[in-house]
């Protein structure tokens, strides 16, 4: 049995980029550590003891808010929301791509090019033509006002990743196909679909997390309550409870769960997807 001894300029790069992993994640976990703890935490105690651990543990910060009737209604705004936009730009995404990866035509490249476009363009910039926009067709109050322009936003990166994908397959499996007797819709639905489940998972990912974290829209689209999202509820919690600074932190902790459990299931398939897609 050999073993592979590193160079000393190889142990003085891997130990460097360890350092600086430890490090990104360090400022990523010790704000989140932070704001677990300090929901379990009275003002006084984060007034005197910001770093510690609570003593005594303030449990009911928490437990308000489970109990509570608006986390839940936000929660589930939320969730509709963020599956209907994903629904939506996936469907429309992959057609798209379909048609750039396996047809050629006069302005394909043109038309593409358009798309990728749109991943220069801020979504802040939009804001106001937007809302006027929205507003004549009736869509504020209406979570159609939401769905629809994140997944305009999000047709670009999903159809710049599932085009690369479908490029990827092989002619001869679209040949054999139509032999057999496929249209290519067909082709698209019953083969193509089912091989590209990985990309279509990574970009399910990104457009629920997207559409989870988005805060701008939905503050704009909704004036009526019982359609605000958790971004906005956190925002207007923060509002209502300004001075009582532990259980803002636990609401904050409670609506980034969904989100961080959701990306801790999904991590591998997207990273998984992604690599894919940059390979081929």
């Amino acid at each position: 049995m050999t073993t592979t001894r590193q160079k000393p300029g190889e142990r003085t790069r891997s130990l460097v980029l360890h350092l600086i992993s430890v490090a990104v994640g360090a400022l990523i976990v010790v704000p989140i550590g932070f704001g677990v703890l300090g929901g379990f935490k009275d003002n006084g105690q984060l007034s005197s003891n910001p770093l510690g651990w609570p003593d005594p543990w303030v449990p009911e910060n928490y437990t308000g808010i489970l109990a509570s009737g608006v986390f839940w209604r936000q929660l589930g705004n939320s969730t509709l929301i963020a599956l209907a936009t994903t629904f939506v730009v996936v469907g429309a995404a992959a057609m798209a791509a379909f048609v750039f990866a396996r047809f050629s035509f006069r302005g394909r490249e043109f038309l593409f090019t358009l798309f990728a476009v749109g991943l220069m363009f801020p979504f802040a910039v939009a804001i106001l033509p937007l809302f006027i926009l929205l507003r004549t067709m009736g869509l504020l109050d209406n979570p159609l006002g939401v769905i629809l322009p994140q997944a305009a936003f999000g047709l670009p990166v999903t159809i710049i990743i599932l085009r690369q994908f479908f490029r990827t397959i092989p002619a001869e499996v679209e040949e054999a196909a139509t032999l057999d007797g496929c249209s290519p819709f067909g082709f698209f639905w019953r083969v193509l679909l089912p091989m590209a489940r990985p990309a279509l998972a990574t970009v399910s990912v990104l457009a629920i997390v997207a559409s989870w974290n988005n805060f701008m829209l939905p503050l704009v689209v909704f004036t009526d309550q019982s359609w605000w999202t958790l971004p906005v509820g956190v925002q207007a919690f923060q509002g209502q409870y300004s001075d009582d600074t532990a259980r803002v932190l636990a609401y904050v902790v409670l609506s980034m769960v969904p989100a961080l459990g959701f990306y801790a299931v999904a991590e591998r398939q997207l990273i998984g997807g992604l690599a894919g897609s940059v390979k081929g």
